[in-house]
């Protein structure tokens, strides 16, 4: 009996052990023709990398990559001098070895103990072999566009040969499913938009199948991509899709974009770290967008996201100070009512910008002594001088105290044109139309609707040209 229970006991001790061994992971690197020389393990987040671990290569080229806790999973790399690397999947399985010899690394990469990376270097010689032939076959049609028999033949070559891309990448993901080579390979199959019928009674047939396709392929833009998986913020494939969906896909309307942003938000909600992410992914990008308009998307992932507390990894100096900059945004957004603005002018009395009746009201907020303003000034009067008769008026507003260069700079330049002058900023434009620079530009409809911001003068043109045939 007590041999028994001894035996036992080493039972559970043996299994404590390996379990200590597995807990964390353990990389075993041999790299042939790289003796003494230092290696590096990054991985991605997004579309930036970052370093994980520092390894010494022995006189042999060997050494160990190992740690206490596991590595969240993901695509990682092994880099190499002068900035070359090859990469890795990282899952469950962390205690594998790998070598290739440096001066062939891409052709002699070898993974022992992980069915994984094997399967992950097998794939990747061969989809690149199969993507430079991709490359060749769309040459050649390049080469032939002149030469219609040709382009027959290229054509149904190139359908043939995309379709045994899709074929092999189908079997990858059958052949791995489970794992993140899975996942990774699924992301990259194109979604199929189906063939729709439109009703011969459409009056306009053909925009009414670009508008099914355009929503059949929005809508499931993600299918072959699990929003709850969290594996997938260390590639670099959730941020391209993100990437391409919000800037190739879906009309970059505000309001197709906030209702698209909504869908996402919900699909990532069961992971906090993907929710995380994607948060800050959409903060950063519609930010830092140049669109027009897309600072009513920034107002609402503030709102949504940042004030409401469900980005709960930010500080709170950080939403005060968020708080403020969209109390700037908020008011001016495009489709707004603009806020009125009463002040002095020129000409000794007071303007409202509520009583200007016209097509068109450009608001101008400029400086004399500014050297921006001093290029888009005379460019705008040019404008103006020819377009005033045509439902055309100009609010400029100058934004410093020093009345006597204001004065001296309309007289000098006769700028006949609304000079608003108000120093103390008691109608608050500054607040209102969040005038942090100049020069800078709003246009406003005949109901004093803001419709366009930020435009540059040379752009004012064709703004209200286009705006008059498309939209009024």
């Amino acid at each position: 009996m007590r041999k028994i229970i001894f035996g036992v006991i080493l039972i559970i001790i043996s299994a404590a052990s390996y379990g200590q061994i597995i807990s964390g992971y353990k990389i075993s690197v041999t790299i042939t023709g790289l003796q003494d020389s230092t290696i590096f393990l990054a991985y991605h987040m997004g579309d930036k990398q970052y370093l994980k671990d520092t390894l010494k290569l022995d006189n042999k080229g060997h050494g160990v990559l190992q740690g206490k806790e596991p590595l969240p999973q993901g695509i990682y790399m092994i880099v190499l001098p002068r900035r070359n690397y090859f990469e890795m999947l990282i899952s469950d399985d962390q205690q594998f070895e790998v070598n290739c010899s440096y001066s062939d690394y891409k052709n002699t990469l070898k993974f022992t103990g992980s069915i994984e990376n094997s399967a992950f270097v097998d794939y990747q010689n061969k989809w690149s072999a199969m993507q430079i032939k991709a490359s060749g076959i769309l040459k050649r049609i390049q080469a032939n566009k002149d030469n219609s028999d040709s382009l027959k033949i290229l054509n149904v070559l190139q359908k043939s040969w995309e379709e045994k891309m899709v074929t092999y990448l189908q079997s990858t993901v059958t052949a791995n499913k489970g794992n993140l080579l899975s996942v990774l390979v699924k992301s990259l199959l194109p979604i199929v938009v189906p063939e729709f019928t439109v009703p011969s009674v459409s009056t306009n047939p053909d925009s009414l199948l670009r508008v099914l396709k355009y929503n059949y392929n929005k809508d499931h833009f993600f299918d072959n991509v699990d929003l709850k998986d969290e594996r997938l913020i260390r590639t670099p494939i959730l941020q391209s899709m993100l990437n391409t969906f919000f800037s190739n896909v879906v009309i970059p309307s505000p309001d197709s974009i906030n209702k698209e942003i909504d869908k996402i938000i919900k699909k990532c909600s069961g992971n906090y770290k993907v929710f995380q992410f994607i948060s800050v992914y959409l903060f950063n990008h519609f930010r830092e967008s140049q669109v027009m308009g897309h600072d009513a998307v920034m107002v609402k992932i503030a709102d949504d996201l940042y004030l409401s507390g469900k980005a709960d990894w930010v500080s709170k100096e950080f939403k005060d100070d968020l708080r403020k900059q969209i109390a700037l945004i908020r008011p001016n957004l495009i489709g707004k009512k603009a806020q009125d603005l009463v002040m002095n002018s020129y000409k000794g009395i007071f303007v409202s910008l509520y009583d200007i009746n016209k097509e068109f009201i450009i608001l101008y907020f400029w400086e004399p002594d500014c050297g921006h303003c001093k290029e888009a000034t005379p460019k705008l009067k040019a404008y103006y001088e020819k377009a005033k008769d045509q439902g055309i008026e100009v609010f400029a507003i100058c934004t410093t105290s020093d009345k006597q260069k204001w004065t001296k700079y309309i007289e000098d330049n006769k700028l006949t044109w609304i000079n608003g002058w108000d120093p103390e900023r008691s109608s608050r434009f500054d607040f209102y139309y969040n005038v942090q620079s100049t020069p800078m530009v709003y246009i406003l409809d005949k109901n004093k609707k803001i419709i366009a911001k930020k435009l540059s003068v040379e752009d004012i043109p064709s703004f209200i040209d286009n705006y008059r045939k498309f939209v009024r």
